[in-house]
């Protein structure tokens, strides 16, 4: 590991919210498209088939407007992580080293890469995420049958 704790935490935040910015950005396209179709079914024929299609656009922008809500509490969650702060026990923030693999306590979004360590960003919220919740230096965590140790907390 080349790069001190910030780095590391600095590097892990600036991908999520990157990732978290794409999602948004594909979620507010998809709500343009799916109005600018509302628009132009308006427009074009009528009848149950014009009925059906507009009800199944509705559905669509609603479900884009829950997506959008989730990427929006998210971004609050991400918000309130201080990459500066440093604890012995793991909380929103950490990242944890295990024995098995290594974690960023933030937000769920999968596998991201700092040079050649691989980390898992994962909500606390997460059946992980409530095992490794005010857990410290060498504790010890069995999940889903698998025994591993914390090896440092950043």
């Amino acid at each position: 590991m080349t790069k001190n704790s910030i780095e590391i935490k600095q590097a892990l935040y600036n991908q999520c919210e990157i990732l978290v910015s794409k999602r948004l950005d594909v979620v507010k396209q998809q709500i343009a498209q799916i109005q600018e179709s509302l628009t132009s079914e308006t427009k074009s024929t009528a009848g149950d088939k014009h009925e059906t299609g507009r009800a199944m656009l509705q559905l669509e922008r609603e479900k884009a407007g829950q997506q959008l809500a989730e990427i929006n509490k998210i971004k609050q969650v991400l918000s309130k992580i201080d990459i500066k702060a440093s604890a012995t026990k793991v909380s929103l923030g950490s990242v944890v080293f295990t024995s098995q693999a290594n974690y960023f306590i933030a937000v769920s979004l999968g596998e991201l890469k700092v040079d050649e360590d691989v980390f898992y960003a994962i909500s606390p919220s997460t059946p992980i995420g409530q095992l490794l919740l005010g857990k410290a230096v060498h504790d010890d965590i069995n999940f889903r049958g698998n025994g591993f140790t914390i090896l440092n907390i950043l």
